[in-house]
């Protein structure tokens, strides 16, 4: 137990003393809240100029008010020319596009002839925008042919405001599924990109320690499968150091966006009323409620189970990485093997979108927050909606279980595999190792 502990503790401090762990745990969360700033600005930027089109209205139907302009398109009317000259005009001016309107029998012709022309693929947001406005006009003019006014219908429409509220009646917000969906989210990713970054290192660990001939000195007073175990657990200890500190630094800028806003924390210890819900229009009020309704999650409980299941699943997936390591000489010849590896989390993350972000309690959603190798994604991806207590212990024994076999597993892989060299291992090799 005493080599155990030494060889965690070497393992933890290797890591956290090298200058890249220290420089990119703090600068990591920096950098993705300015690369995400920096993709809104540039999307934003990228909207601000509206697209210039010109149209041909050869069936006469349409009037100046069908084409206001908007926030992403202005119109010029080329109705004038023909649409060759109108063509040619166009591209000249380096306008986007040209939306042609023909002479038909039918308003449904004219509905199902319509084209447009530009030099680049149209958005499709702005393909929406023009056959929204044409469809408007025809049903008008629909209408009118049935002797029925627009105006009628115009007043005979309805917006529904829904409240929504518990059976206590307690009032709640309509944002909070969508903030559910984005805190289950961003959790079951980064469960996912910490898997593959830490498992990596500790893969690497032990192609290095195997090239360089130290682990022959190493397994001289210390059991492959404590050595294995070290490595993991150590790896696995630098996560968690970072990952907290990761959390420290987010926290922080969250408090320090609550106080940029001027978002009462006092008003989070009790819930909203439905008056209070329909006073808040505004999009500076829109903020603080997503904020009220994100400090209304189980956030401990979240941070907690996030503790676990990454350090679960990491521990898992960590017993294979190792185990490839030591099958390989090389990174190189890592590549056969890291398909069986990386595939469940990519099911996890993709079952995870699919379904529970959909219906995170159906059949799907339960079965595969209990399979070991998506759970630590597939689970907490689905925490955030609410899962009964039993199902969560469930899963997490099911999770220690297979980690304690995995460990089993990959320890006789292992210290068969740390002392071979000069061989491109296949499956077939590992199992005929499974039987030393």
């Amino acid at each position: 137990m005493n080599k155990l502990a030494l060889i965690i503790r070497r393992e933890f401090l290797a890591k956290v003393r090298n200058k890249t762990f220290i420089i990119m745990t703090f600068l990591s969360p920096l950098l993705i809240i300015g690369f995400t700033a920096l993709i809104v600005f540039l999307g934003k930027m990228n909207n601000d100029k509206a697209k210039i089109i010109a149209y041909v209205d050869e069936s006469q139907l349409f009037v100046s008010q069908d084409f206001e302009p908007s926030e992403d398109v202005t119109f010029i009317d080329f109705t004038g020319f023909n649409l060759d000259s109108a063509k040619v005009e166009a591209a000249k001016n380096y306008i986007y596009g040209l939306l042609y309107i023909p002479k038909k029998d039918s308003l449904n012709q004219i509905a199902q002839d319509l084209q447009f022309f530009s030099n680049e693929s149209p958005n499709s947001s702005i393909v929406r925008n023009i056959e929204r406005r044409v469809e408007n006009r025809l049903g008008i003019i629909k209408l009118n042919e049935m002797g029925i006014a627009s105006d009628q219908i115009e007043q005979a429409k309805f917006k529904a405001d829904l409240k929504l509220s518990n059976f206590t009646g307690e009032a709640r917000s309509k944002f909070v599924n969508e903030m559910k969906a984005i805190v289950g989210s961003i959790a079951g990713y980064f469960i996912m990109l910490f898997i593959i970054i830490y498992g990596t290192m500790v893969m690497r660990s032990v192609i290095e320690e195997k090239t360089s001939r130290i682990v022959e000195v190493i397994i001289s007073s210390v059991k492959p499968f404590q050595l294995m175990m070290g490595k993991v657990l150590g790896t696995a200890l630098a996560g968690i150091l970072q990952f907290l500190i990761w959390v420290a630094v987010i926290t922080g800028i969250f408090f320090f966006l609550i106080a940029f806003f001027d978002v009462n924390l006092a008003e989070n210890q009790t819930k909203l009323t439905t008056d209070q819900m329909a006073m808040m229009t505004n999009s500076s009020d829109q903020v603080q409620l997503v904020m009220m309704e994100f400090m209304n999650l189980p956030l401990l409980s979240i941070l907690l189970l996030y503790l676990f299941y990454f350090l679960g699943g990491f521990l898992l997936y960590s017993a294979m990485y190792a185990a490839i390591g030591a099958a390989v000489d090389n990174e190189t010849d890592t590549q056969q093997f890291m398909m069986p590896v990386v595939m469940p989390l990519i099911l996890g993350i993709y079952v995870g979108f699919a379904t529970v972000l959909n219906d995170p309690h159906g059949p799907v959603s339960v079965v595969f927050s209990h399979i070991p190798f998506t759970s630590p994604i597939v689970m907490l991806m689905r925490i955030p909606f609410g899962v009964p207590w039993w199902e969560i212990i469930v899963s997490m024994s099911i999770l220690i279980l297979s980690f304690i076999f995995m460990i089993w597993f990959a320890s006789k892989i292992y210290r068969i595999g740390i002392l071979m060299y000069g061989k491109k291992p296949t499956y077939k090799d590992l199992y005929k190792w499974l039987k030393y």
